[in-house]
């Protein structure tokens, strides 16, 4: 089922939902409300179960799109062969271990070869990866993958900072922790030059 949610400016925002799925989580997370030992009956509970089930589908609709398939869909040949960066790409995604959130930034360069892609399939290559259930290092590395097997560029580079709630709120309850990863290929990986200038591009961005 779709919903379209219109908010300020006209702004639409369109959400899909299997109702087999919603129904099935919704009574799940019933079931998981009576092991917590709440009463799931009670009114702030009582549409909970629905929402929750609506909220996991959305965060892990990357599970539907097909990274490689949004870069095809704005690939243009073009003979420009200096970096192509974006910066500070917005990171909301799910640990695979526990199941609770990290979030950060993404940042992407690549050399083109032969073919460009629209910037805004960059940001939206990082979106398809992230809203599954993750960790971070695979993350950074099929971003960097999907990039360089379809782009097939001279070199991928993609960093990434993001803050872990696993850490945060339970284990070793360190509040600011950052954690950083990076993954590089091609003349990122084998020009030291070309990968400094990848960070002084990002520097200012980074923690």
């Amino acid at each position: 089922m779709e919903h379209t949610l219109h908010g300020e400016n006209g702004y639409a925002k369109i959400e899909s939902y299997d109702d087999k799925t919603t129904d099935a989580l919704s009574h799940h997370y019933q079931e998981v409300l009576k092991l917590l030992g709440e009463d799931e009956t009670r009114e702030g509970l009582e549409k909970t179960p629905l929402r929750v089930a609506k909220a996991m589908q959305f965060l892990t609709q990357g599970y539907n799109m097909n990274p490689e398939d949004i870069i095809k869909s704005a690939m243009f040949r073009e003979d420009y062969q200096q970096m192509v960066v974006v910066k500070d790409i917005e990171l909301y995604s799910m640990c695979e271990h526990h199941m609770l959130p990290f979030f950060g930034k993404a940042h992407v360069a690549y050399i083109p070869r032969h073919h460009i892609t629209g910037l805004s399939k960059i940001a939206r290559v990082v979106e398809s990866f992230a809203r599954r259930l993750q960790v971070q290092e695979r993350l950074t590395t099929q971003i960097k993958e999907c990039i360089h097997k379809t782009l097939n560029p001279l070199g991928v580079a993609v960093v990434i900072e993001a803050q872990h709630m696993c850490m945060q709120m339970r284990g070793v309850q360190k509040q600011h922790s950052v954690t950083t990863t990076s993954d590089f290929t091609g003349a990122f990986l084998k020009n030291q030059a070309t990968r400094e200038e990848f960070f002084n591009i990002i520097g200012s961005s980074l923690h």
